[in-house]
């Protein structure tokens, strides 16, 4: 009976992906998140649609002898247009038919044609024959039964949660390669918690399905901020990954028209080169070793010195550095021998940067928290002006963090940070930057490390070298411990001769 409960009172997304997922039946993750999340957004646009549809029909106040199939009515008010045959309420009445998926790819195309925005970005997968006509009606009828209630800022709220909680699970179904498109949530939580991009402009150069950029307006929002206070900039060189995250923002109500894709990448082909910003937050592929360095030997991004062409990490780095404003902050995720390595040129390119005083927080991640790798980590904060009025003068030190033991696993193969470790690390960062900031050194947790101090041991950045050992529990008795694990291990053995005895017993039955 106490099961029974617990499925009822379970949050709606995961009754949804629980549900859904009975349906995948012999459609892999990769293929199926295309499915899932392309019927999400489509309930997510049509529900705004007939939302707006509904007040122009009525023609009350401002929209008085407005046509309610007029596509400007829907532009002005920064809505999609949905045509007649695209709409969920049309979709859901031919869920029972066998045509069902050929009907879903024409209202896709249909919703295409009507908004250019939208040109190239929503799957066209539904009437491919390994998705059975039926599991596909099943999963609309799902989806049009979310009980949303009538206004779009409740549908965006739940669908955007829903459309979110459904990118994680999809990652952490295809593993490795799901990395690639999607930054744990808990790690985005935290550079964004950390980073406080209440307004300006926000750019990744290598955005993934978008969660920096959703992660940033949840942020504003909690803080009672102005959404419209962020400008977004992004890019993307995966066709397939940008289209979930010109979904994902759609879906959020955020603007994308920034957020771009080109095969090339940002390396050779910078999507918006001349552009300078108040934040980056990114999370770039780690150690990539064929990011085209060799056409690149002169660029001028490289002010810190050359990266190698084996490796992308320190191009990365001077890649944000050049796109930051005077008073420009970044975090993002870095490979954690990034920290040391003096491969070819990387050693001085960071001596470099730590002289200029642009290292502001190096922070050492767990094992387990990214899908796609078990590369080590770490989160590196850098700031054009450590000098400036917002926060203290930070100019002449590096606050370290080793966060190496915090977490949780949440299956065998991945951790995830808790709402409680993204706060205490975030909070130690806020103490230490801020002028009224309560922040003390903790021995195995944070360090305040002058930078003359960094110089002498030949500028290495791992937190370890600087937080020291926590200190341990003075009452710890080693004689106590040592004479209960003597006690454990005998009773093991005892357990396991009279073990081997029933077994020997067993063998001569046998023979007998």
């Amino acid at each position: 009976m106490a099961k029974k409960k617990e499925i009822k009172d379970e949050p709606l997304e995961k009754q949804l992906w629980r549900s859904a997922d009975k349906l995948r039946k012999n459609i892999d993750a990769a293929e199926y998140k295309h499915v899932m999340l392309g019927l999400i957004f489509l309930k997510y646009i049509s529900d705004a649609f007939e939302e707006l549809y509904t007040k122009l029909k009525n023609g009350e106040g401002e929209f008085a002898g407005a046509d309610p199939e007029d596509k400007d009515e829907y532009k002005a008010e920064n809505v999609f247009f949905v045509p007649q045959d695209a709409r969920w309420n049309f979709l859901q009445s031919k869920a029972k038919q066998p045509t069902i998926g050929k009907t879903v790819d024409e209202a896709m195309d249909a919703i295409e044609k009507e908004n250019p925005s939208l040109k190239g970005v929503l799957p066209k997968v539904y009437a491919r024959q390994n998705l059975d006509p039926t599991s596909l009606g099943k999963i609309i009828d799902l989806i049009g039964n979310i009980a949303l209630g009538d206004a779009k800022s409740r549908s965006a709220d739940v669908l955007g949660h829903v459309f979110e909680y459904f990118l994680g699970k999809f990652a952490l179904a295809e593993g490795k390669k799901g990395g690639q498109f999607y930054t744990p949530r808990s790690v985005v939580e935290l550079l964004v918690e950390m980073l406080e991009p209440y307004k300006g402009r926000v750019l990744d150069p290598c955005c993934g399905s978008g969660g920096m950029f959703v992660q940033s307006e949840k942020f504003v929002e909690d803080h009672q901020g102005k959404i419209n206070d962020i400008s977004i900039y992004g890019q993307e060189s995966n066709q397939t990954t940008w289209r979930l995250a010109k979904m994902n923002l759609a879906i959020r109500g955020l603007d994308s028209s920034q957020v771009k894709w080109n095969n090339e990448g940002s390396f050779l082909n910078d999507a918006h080169k001349d552009v300078k910003v108040d934040y980056i937050i990114a999370n770039p592929p780690f150690n990539v070793s064929d990011w085209s360095g060799d056409l690149l030997r002169k660029d001028g991004r490289w002010k810190y010195g050359t990266p190698p062409t084996g490796n992308a990490n320190y191009a990365w780095i001077q890649h944000f550095m050049y796109h930051l404003a005077p008073s420009g902050q970044a975090g993002f995720v870095l490979a954690k021998g990034s920290l040391t390595s003096k491969t070819s040129g990387e050693g001085e390119i960071r001596k470099n940067l730590i002289d200029e005083g642009l290292v502001d927080c190096i922070v050492n991640l767990p094992a387990k928290l990214f899908l796609n790798t078990q590369i080590p980590a770490s989160l590196w904060f850098m700031s054009r002006n450590r000098t400036n009025g917002k926060y203290r003068d930070r100019s002449k030190e590096i606050l370290f963090i080793d966060a190496r033991n915090m977490g949780h696993l949440i299956n065998r193969r991945t951790r995830e940070l808790s709402q409680e470790d993204i706060k205490t690390i975030s909070e130690t960062y806020h103490n230490w930057r801020n002028p009224d900031g309560n922040y003390e050194d903790v021995k195995g947790f944070c360090n305040a490390t002058p930078i003359e101090k960094v110089k002498e041991l030949d500028y290495v950045l791992t937190p370890g070298r600087y937080v020291g050992l926590a200190e341990t529990e003075d009452d710890f008795d080693f004689a106590e411990r040592f004479t209960k694990l003597k006690a454990e291990f005998k009773d093991q053995l005892k357990e396991e001769t009279t073990l081997n005895k029933r077994i020997s017993a067993n063998l001569e039955k046998i023979k007998i």
